[in-house]
């Protein structure tokens, strides 16, 4: 797999993060050496520690061999560039890689982008926490069927503001997560709200993803994923 890196200039520019996130050496906030960022790497061990148990289950059966550890540089919803952590399959690595870049230069915002070990590994209070992530060895909520995350072939974008809206046989409507329920009536409009218009279903659609929110039993506005 090519290795790709890609190359900033920054200047005068606020580097944050949170107790979860990546640190940023910002010893120079004149330049910032990015060569760290927008990289796909093998998982190391010391991220491979905090994988086990979590989003790298006993009975996972991808071999970590296939997956990949990405950081990426981000806007936040302050306006001020993050750094962000993901683990997918190395097959859609590449694609992540360029998605990002290009969400980067647009300034596309992003509220947080960390390992969902530091949620450990529960979907819910990381879409709670509206955190962009991808790899989670774990079941489709309510099935016995393994989830794209599973095999790190999905990803899920700001998720509290783009939730996962199904009807029910009772009629109800169950939204995940719960506190997105303020967002799942989509033809209002709201910051952050991901559709055909948005940069980054255009982005994901041209390197072959399949969005959530074109779904028939069910919408999940926040998950693309690639076969």
């Amino acid at each position: 797999m090519k290795t790709i890196l890609f190359a900033l200039s920054l200047s005068f520019i606020s580097i944050t993060t949170t107790a979860h996130q990546t640190n940023v050496n910002t010893t120079t906030s004149q330049h910032l050496n990015t060569s760290t960022y927008f990289t796909a790497k093998p998982i190391s061990e010391a991220v491979f520690k905090r994988m086990q148990g979590k989003s790298y289950k006993a009975n996972c059966t991808i071999p970590r061999t296939e997956l990949r550890y990405i950081r990426v540089l981000h806007y936040g919803f302050d306006g001020k560039v993050k750094s962000g952590e993901l683990v997918c399959h190395q097959d859609i690595a590449d694609d992540l890689i360029e998605i990002f870049q290009e969400l980067y230069k647009a300034h596309y915002p992003i509220e947080r982008i960390q390992l969902i070990d530091d949620y450990n590994a529960d979907d819910e209070q990381s879409m709670l926490h509206n955190n962009t992530s991808c790899f989670n060895y774990r079941r489709v909520a309510d099935s016995k069927t393994l989830s794209y995350h599973s095999q790190g072939k999905a990803i899920d974008i700001n998720p509290l503001y783009n939730p996962c809206v199904k009807r029910l046989r009772n009629g109800s409507t169950s939204v995940s997560p719960k506190t997105g329920r303020a967002y799942s009536n989509r033809s209002k409009t709201f910051k952050y709200k991901i559709d055909h218009n948005d940069l980054v279903y255009k982005l994901f659609k041209k390197h072959g993803f399949t969005w959530g929110g074109d779904w028939k039993s069910l919408k999940d506005y926040q998950h693309f994923e690639k076969k």
